[in-house]
């Protein structure tokens, strides 16, 4: 079965094509930005075709990812009927969606419910799967939440010291992201200790531009760093982070609109508020082995909050079987995964130094025989959990994580 996972951004999808169950890619690619200035990044059999689009919208778009699919020149399938079944990205499922679900006109009218909760995601993603829908109406279309994974989590972590009514009317509380993730490390760090999914607890922490840690206990996410927003947690590419509400009234007394100070924490902070220079962590690394000053903070500042929330974590699980890093600097900064155990020996969390160098986008145990606490490597593949789920609930009518 040919399985097409669609990821959908406010000006671009991106999209992989699998051939289920085996989890083959046949291609994957991107159409960025939508507009004027389109382009399709195409890549199959090992090579890659790029070219300017016609794709001043999603709909757009998901027409010219299917052209390119079945091209004679660049394709990889001869008809589009033959993929049976889509799997969209879903970045918010509120507490209603507790796994990967067949898209039927009720999902859709939960998903612009729950859009106000992630008005940057939602409603691209609702845009996507209208868009798959109209071009391929008789394939099956799955949504795969982010905050599926996270649903587990018990009232006493999800729940803000707020005033309860706001929870019971607004449904404010922490949600969680990345679960999709989440989820796959665990399950493969599980799999990597010749352990059941159900039988261990692990501490995984997604490191990109945007980043978030997870305590999993007994294969189950149990607490996890982001909340209601993406916003919450240790800090990030251009987000805070924690940091102490009361500054937004502090700085709306002022002056700062709403609107600012929204733009302020998402876009302005984290690891590029700090330095001054960049959100881009290799950035921010050779410019502090080189001297400057807050390129070091930012990076120092990074690593302290993380090791503070395995800390934390470690208390929530009283037992950790591994930590997993992931995500686009979980997976190359040797550096960086260095700083963040180093200190954490009590624990019992340490590192080989040399393996830790040698293991750069590969998955890799990088801690050393004497580690209590085992420690992983693990890139992440959202897509081909998707794309699994996808092909379960379409072929099986069931998923089985």
């Amino acid at each position: 079965m040919e399985v097409l996972v669609i990821n959908t951004g406010s000006s671009s999808i991106k999209y992989q094509l699998y051939r289920m169950p085996a989890a083959e890619v046949l291609a994957r690619g991107i159409v960025e930005p939508l507009g004027e200035k389109a382009r399709l990044t195409h890549t199959y059999d090992s090579r890659t075709h790029s070219a300017g689009v016609k794709a001043s919208d999603h709909a757009e778009a998901m027409e010219v990812i299917l052209q390119t699919l079945v091209s004679k020149t660049v394709g990889v399938i001869e008809d589009i009927r033959q993929i049976e079944a889509v799997g969209h990205r879903v970045v918010h499922g509120g507490e209603e969606f507790t796994g990967s679900v067949v898209i039927d006109e009720e999902v859709i009218a939960s998903l612009e419910k729950y859009a106000d909760l992630a008005p940057l995601h939602n409603p691209p993603n609702l845009t996507g799967i209208a868009a798959a829908r109209a071009h391929l109406p008789h394939a099956r279309q799955v949504a795969c939440f982010d905050t599926a994974f996270h649903t587990t989590i018990p009232e006493v972590a999800y729940m803000y010291a707020l005033p309860y009514e706001i929870y019971e009317k607004y449904r404010v509380r922490r949600y969680g992201f990345h679960g999709t993730s989440h989820r796959y490390v665990a399950r493969r760090a599980a799999a990597l200790m010749d352990r059941d999914k159900y039988d261990v607890n692990v501490i995984t922490c997604h490191l990109g531009n945007g980043c978030s840690i997870t305590a999993v206990k007994d294969g189950k996410s149990v607490d996890t760093s982001m909340g209601l927003t993406p916003l919450e947690g240790v800090v990030m590419g251009t987000r805070t982070g924690d940091f102490d509400p009361a500054i937004l009234f502090y700085l709306a007394e002022k002056g700062y609109d709403c609107p600012t100070l929204k733009a302020i924490c998402n876009k302005e902070s984290g690891l590029l508020g700090i330095s001054g220079e960049s959100n881009d962590m290799r950035t921010l690394g050779k410019l502090a082995a080189g001297g400057n000053r807050r390129a070091r903070l930012a990076v120092d500042i990074f690593c302290y909050r993380i090791r503070k929330y395995i800390g934390m974590y470690t208390a929530v699980l009283g037992t950790v079987d591994a930590v997993v890093f992931t995500g686009g600097i979980g997976e190359n900064a040797v550096d960086v995964r260095k700083q963040i155990c180093t200190g954490l020996e009590q624990i019992g969390i340490e590192i080989d130094e040399e393996i830790n160098n040698a293991t750069c986008q590969k998955e890799g145990l990088i801690s050393t025989q004497n580690s209590r606490v085992k420690v992983f490597v693990i890139p992440t593949d959202e897509e081909a959990a998707i794309a699994k789920d996808t092909y379960q609930l379409a072929a099986k009518g069931t998923t089985h994580d």
